[in-house]
């Protein structure tokens, strides 16, 4: 009989040669963490990081360690200096802004540091339940699959990988997509990350048609008719249809059965782009707007937005699972499943995206939608649509705004127009207004471009914002904007 192998000699691994140590350390970050979200409401809403903090992290590769109490020290020190998201009056681009419930789910899920690519354990069950409640909360058949990925970047990738490989036989897979001349459809004003999805799957970001918008910024389904028959005609292969619900410059959301409609007379995939908006599906009032979800081929979406789970949390829902897995699964023999043991479980996730290695993000998603469940989180999304309509009544009541978008949603973007000041020069005023809001820390709205326009764009995705926050806001704007400080800047701006 052989010897026993010996273990690690004491000190050799990683774990901690003074556990009480280390559990004091970690409790003291445990503790200022709960006090930062405990006074989200106080203090600036952004503080840069100062300059001993960036020198202190522009060091070179350490070859000896710091002791955890050191380490617990340095990681406190960085609390302040986020992006500024769980501030209520973090008003600029879609974020949104946590709860210290998803706290005790990101402990556990580090605890566990469980690989979710795959195999028979705990957090395979857990995310199979979260995309159960994805698929009741959208409409989507039993039979759909999905998956909790980054964000709907990586979520649009997927979903428009298996519509391209589903149009194509899914010879693409081995063969690439020369040739194929394929396109696809989206309105003037859909996000970023369908154009970039195109680029990344070989079809070229010029292959989705930028298709024009209305008045309320939903994409023209007259026009969307005319270019698929256009491309038609020109040789091309049209093959799907992208719907925003939400849009992230006012908030709007396309006619979604109205593009349903057309994907089903022209044979073409429709995919949901649902970022934030497709959650209003939660408000009863909003539902109705959102219904036709239910038609899509796939869905994109984010918890991280309006669902205020801890970053990064996204979604992917297919209706066809046979062909959303036949875009992605390959089992080579290192990862033959079986019908007992760590590699039962089958499928894996890894058959229905491009991630082996997958952190174990549908914890944190389980943890706020069973901890807070589906009225109080619909709750908290009504209140940002009345918020944004008080804004936006708040705008209209004062001759110095102009209101610059009609408000659908959660979105308001409008104009601090002072008489006799027009053109560039109001473009480079409400420019300096936001820098200087965010400078000050009084509140983080952003700037976006409408009809050529530089506007202030207010995005409510908050479970702490108030009316109050809102009229700070505005009282703010005219005091910056009145400043002869702020009105010089503007001025050299233009020189």
């Amino acid at each position: 009989m052989g010897q026993p192998v010996s273990g690690p000699e004491d000190g050799a691994s990683l774990d901690p040669e003074d556990w009480e140590a280390f559990r004091a350390s970690a409790h003291a970050v445990l503790e200022e963490a709960l006090d930062r979200m405990q006074e989200a409401r106080a203090g600036r809403v952004w503080t840069p990081l100062p300059d001993e903090l960036k020198v202190a992290f522009d060091q070179p590769l350490p070859g000896a360690g710091r002791d955890a109490a050191d380490i617990a020290a340095a990681l406190t020190a960085l609390l302040p200096h986020g992006v500024g998201n769980t501030h209520p009056r973090f008003f600029g681009w879609v974020h949104g802004s946590g709860t210290p419930l998803n706290l005790l789910a990101d402990i556990t899920a580090a605890a566990m540091n469980a690989n979710t690519g795959g195999r028979d354990h705990g957090a395979i069950y857990v995310e199979k339940q979260v995309i159960r409640w994805c698929r009741e909360l959208f409409g989507f058949p039993e039979t759909a699959s999905g998956l909790v990925v980054s964000g709907t970047s990586l979520a649009t990738i997927i979903a428009l990988k298996a519509a391209r490989d589903a149009r194509l036989g899914f010879a693409s897979r081995q063969d690439g997509v020369e040739g194929a001349r394929l396109v696809g459809y989206a309105s003037a004003e859909a996000h970023a990350c369908n154009s970039r999805a195109f680029d990344m799957l070989g079809l070229g970001a010029s292959a989705l048609r930028r298709v024009p918008v209305n008045d309320p910024f939903e994409m023209d389904t007259a026009a969307l008719e005319a270019a698929i028959a256009a491309d038609r005609a020109a040789g091309y292969q049209p093959f799907v249809i992208i719907g925003t619900a939400g849009t992230v410059n006012t908030g709007a959301t396309d006619p979604l059965a109205v593009l349903a409609d057309i994907a089903a007379r022209e044979g073409l995939w429709l995919h949901v782009d649902g970022a934030f908006g497709a959650l209003a599906r939660l408000v009863p009032d909003l539902a109705p707007r959102f219904a036709a979800i239910e038609r899509a081929d796939s869905l994109a979406f984010d918890f991280h937005k309006w669902l205020h789970v801890n970053y990064d949390a996204g979604c992917v829902l297919v209706r066809d699972e046979a062909l959303h897995r036949r875009a992605f699964s390959d089992r080579p023999d290192y990862l033959q499943g079986e019908t007992r043991g760590l590699a039962a479980g089958n499928p894996w996730p890894v058959e229905y995206g491009p991630e082996l290695s997958r952190g174990f993000r549908a914890l944190k998603v389980w943890t706020q939608i069973a901890g807070f469940g589906t009225a109080r989180l619909g709750e908290a999304i009504a209140r940002n649509v009345q918020q944004a309509a008080f804004l936006a009544r708040q705008i209209g009541a004062d001759a110095d705004f102009e209101l610059m978008a009609p408000v659908s949603l959660n979105i308001c973007c409008f104009r601090y127009a002072p008489q006799g000041l027009g053109g560039a020069a109001s473009d480079a005023l409400n420019a300096e207004i936001v820098v200087r809001l965010q400078e000050e820390g009084i509140a983080a709205p952003s700037t976006t471009r409408l009809r050529g326009r530089t506007v202030i764009r207010v995005n409510l995705t908050n479970h702490r914002t108030r009316e109050d926050d809102l009229l700070l806001l505005l009282r703010e704007i005219k005091r910056i904007g009145n400043q002869a400080e702020t009105r010089a800047v503007m001025q050299r701006r233009l020189e």
